[in-house]
């Protein structure tokens, strides 16, 4: 099907293990679902990758034309593991070790989630809701499910009947491709109290101990909603009982994405999603990162500085460049020595832009840009191939620097679409921010801009070459481009 901008689309369905044309259900509009941050501490680099690839995915959609309705939840409710174990509970753990109100816990890191996100120029979704916000509807649900014979109540807790859900016909197990005995064969049933028909049925709602602070008035008593529950009550309320893209880190394909499906398959009898997608992990130095192991950094400890891992600080619009340097369902590897050589990748893409305004043009043309901008939309349209966009880019910035050699001609109108689809492809699609015209008060940053000039200065003139050509370097990964002539130095945005 031809899509917006005369473009097809392809996307890698991981039902499917296909990639697939992307038909939306409703012509012109598109409903994504991206599951979101459980917020009991700090959102981690891991997190940020896969939000990152989702929002260049809504990005290049809105690119192509579409409305789209992103929604994007907040887990802020409480969930025990299969054992039951209160001392299990992330919020309540972080509400006692800090001396805090489990939703004072909640109001602190959804505040730094969005501030990190903010640094990183994602767009907001359309639509955020939280798990809290919905217990009605997750009740309504687990309800629902009971009635239709799905679900079951067992000493206050309801559990979804998998073996039930097998029996008509139905497949849980089918995004994973595991069936119903292998599930079996490596289940183990945690419950102390045996309140399961089968150990592979999981909890739709549970009821809630004593020492369990985050708790609800129910028909089945007090008690907090499954984990996968709110996700299958959330992106339903707001984008229909089957929408588009569903989307998420590879480790929640199983078992959250498995019980999403069978929940909506139950309870409205069809799949709830045409699309599902799920990015790869991030490693650091070739290892998983993690806290235990000491291979651990966080956002702001990458874009600050001070930490044993990088050697410098890196702005996030070159942490943005280095993540998207990988396909979002490859692995990503991030070390100093990468994180350098994308700084100095960044560089000289934003040279390239800045050198765009310099050209001059020509009666005739002797590159072929419309077919190199087609090669943009083409690395896109492949899965949102981030990486070959970048390599695409860069061939762009050749072209330019050709063209400034006036080793190549150009017409103004293959000029203006060279600048852009360079332009709108690295800030509209990839989300680089714009320094030049993200700032809202240009006098201050020209006065800053001007400080930094001065003690470069004064750095040359004690002949302290390796700060001069820092700050020169800083800067210009800012997208501000430092010129030296005879009458002092003079900058660019």
């Amino acid at each position: 099907m031809q899509l917006h901008k005369n473009q097809t689309l392809k996307i890698y369905n991981s039902l499917s293990g296909e990639k697939e044309i992307f038909t939306p259900i409703t012509d012109g509009t598109i409903g994504m679902y991206v599951c979101g941050p459980t917020v009991y501490s700090n959102v981690h680099l891991g997190n940020v990758r896969t939000f990152m690839s989702f929002d260049v995915i809504y990005r290049y959609l809105l690119h192509l034309d579409y409305k789209v309705r992103y929604v994007r939840n907040i887990t802020d409710a409480g969930h025990l593991t299969d054992d039951g174990d209160i001392e299990n509970d992330r919020f309540v753990k972080q509400s006692r070790l800090e001396k805090l109100e489990p939703m004072e816990v909640v109001q602190k890191y959804t505040v730094d989630f969005h501030k990190v996100l903010d640094l990183f120029n994602f767009l907001p979704p359309n639509i955020e809701p939280t798990a809290t916000g919905h217990i009605l509807e997750q009740i309504e649900l687990t309800q629902k499910l009971i009635d239709e014979g799905f679900a079951y109540e067992s000493n206050g807790s309801v559990y979804f009947d998998v073996l039930e859900y097998n029996k008509r016909g139905l497949n849980y197990g089918e995004l994973n491709n595991r069936n119903v005995e292998e599930l079996l064969a490596n289940t183990r049933d945690l419950d102390g109290q045996n309140e399961k028909k089968n150990p592979q049925d999981f909890a739709l709602w549970k009821h809630a101990t004593p020492a369990h602070i985050m708790r609800w008035n129910s028909p089945w008593g007090e008690g907090f909603p499954g984990w996968h529950l709110e996700c299958t009550a959330m992106s339903t309320k707001y984008l229909g009982e089957q929408f588009d893209i569903h989307g998420g880190g590879m480790d929640l394909k199983f078992p959250h994405h498995e019980c999403e499906i069978a929940q909506g398959k139950a309870c409205n009898g069809v799949s709830p999603v045409r699309h599902w997608m799920h990015t790869n992990m991030l490693t650091m130095n070739g290892l998983r990162m993690s806290k235990s192991t000491g291979n651990y950094i966080l956002p702001m400890e990458l874009i600050e500085g001070g930490n044993n891992f990088f050697e410098k600080p890196f702005h996030p619009n070159v942490v943005r460049f280095c993540f998207l340097q990988a396909h979002y369902r490859s692995v990503l590897d991030i070390s100093n020595d990468a994180m350098v050589a994308s700084e100095k990748g960044f560089s000289r893409l934003m040279e390239g832009l800045q050198l765009l305004n310099d050209i001059q043009t020509s009666h005739s043309s002797t590159l072929d840009i419309s077919s190199w901008s087609q090669s943009c939309y083409d690395a896109m349209n492949d899965d949102f191939n981030t990486p070959i966009l970048i390599a695409q880019l860069f061939e762009g910035v050749r072209f330019v620097n050709l063209l400034n050699d006036k080793r190549e001609s150009i017409t103004s109108s293959d000029l203006e679409l060279l600048k852009k689809t360079l332009e709108e492809f690295t800030f509209e699609v990839l989300g680089i921010r714009n320094e030049k015209t993200s700032g809202n008060n240009g006098e201050k940053l020209e006065g800053v801009v001007e400080m930094l000039i001065e003690m470069r200065n004064e750095a040359r003139a004690n002949k302290n070459w390796s700060l001069s050509d820092e700050i020169r370097d800083k800067l210009l990964a800012l997208g501000i481009q430092l010129k030296d002539g005879k009458e002092g130095t003079s900058f660019s945005v």
